[in-house]
């Protein structure tokens, strides 16, 4: 079944906002390697297991919140769901090298959410 695998917090100030999460959660952020600036995070269950993880990225248009990633087996294939029943992708089908692949999308009540699509472990 389809469920929250990863979550992005947009800001405007990635650094104060990892500060943020951290002290208030004890969430340890790294920043990723690049040019997009961009904290990675995981987070744990109260008896300190692992159990998701996600990310602060810097925000692109002053509406933008945090979005939700659904795990799916072909990031296609539930894109093309979205659409037939009346959702938008906003963002198609990107890669992210090494890792997999996701689409940015919205509901018939506008509310947006990612799918994600791990890549194949070899």
């Amino acid at each position: 079944m389809a469920t929250i695998v990863y979550f992005e917090i947009a800001s405007d100030n990635t650094e104060r906002a990892g500060k943020f999460y951290g002290t208030l959660f004890g969430w340890k952020t790294e920043k990723m390697p690049g040019p997009v600036e961009y904290l990675m995070f995981s987070t744990t269950d109260q008896s300190g297991k692992e159990v998701g993880g996600g990310g602060i990225m810097k925000r692109k248009t002053p509406d933008q919140g945090i979005i939700n990633y659904i795990g799916v087996d072909s990031v296609e294939k539930y894109a093309k769901k979205v659409q037939e029943l009346g959702g938008k992708v906003k963002v198609p089908k990107t890669e992210v090298p090494d890792m997999g692949w996701f689409a940015v999308c919205t509901d018939t009540e506008n509310n947006t959410f990612g799918l994600w699509e791990s890549k194949p472990q070899q």
